[in-house]
């Protein structure tokens, strides 16, 4: 009866075949981010939350604001840094990016979440070297737009002026389970 294990070895070659071709849509590593289709996740179709913050108390203190990014709409990937802005009415500072973490390409499936830290000194109130900062605008890496969140966590220091901030934002990172 040698017609019996043919059909079983082709069907388990199949499904062998189709179980590789799949993706769980885990860690975002290997194949799987092939099937993304490269689209960055973009500002206007995600979810962003800014602190609860760690303030810096008083001038010379380091403080941190972490941002949550939550995936509202299809697949979408992040990798790299966000841009981030301050703002003092028509003085604006772009915030560097904090180089000791390494970017990793992360894939959001819908409500999927990604964060990063911004971190800042805060200056001396009415200082030329403080950037009094109001607001916040924040951009995702590989899409355009941006976002503005209101800032309530006193001046920023700079390093050599106002438009220099002693601050840095980290890569994303998967946050979550």
């Amino acid at each position: 009866m040698r017609a019996i294990p043919i059909p079983i070895t082709v069907t388990a070659l199949a499904a062998a075949l189709l179980l590789t071709a799949c993706d769980s849509g885990g860690s975002g590593t290997g194949s799987g981010d092939k099937n993304t289709g490269g689209t960055a996740c973009r500002i206007t179709e995600v979810g962003v939350q800014v602190g609860p913050a760690n303030a810096a108390p008083a001038a010379g203190d380091t403080g941190n604001v972490p941002v949550t990014v939550t995936n509202r709409g299809a697949r979408c990937t992040l990798e790299g840094f966000p841009g981030a802005t301050l703002s003092a009415g028509d003085v604006t500072a772009t915030v560097p990016q904090d180089k000791s973490g390494k970017p990793e390409k992360l894939t959001l499936a819908k409500d999927d979440t990604a964060s990063f830290t911004l971190t800042y000194v805060r200056g001396k109130e009415n200082d030329a070297k403080s950037l009094a900062v109001t607001s916040l605008k924040l951009s995702l890496p590989g899409a355009s737009g941006s976002q503005d969140f209101p800032w309530s966590y006193g001046p920023v220091q700079g390093r050599k002026n106002a438009g220099d901030p002693d601050a840095s934002v980290t890569a994303l990172q998967q946050a979550g389970d």
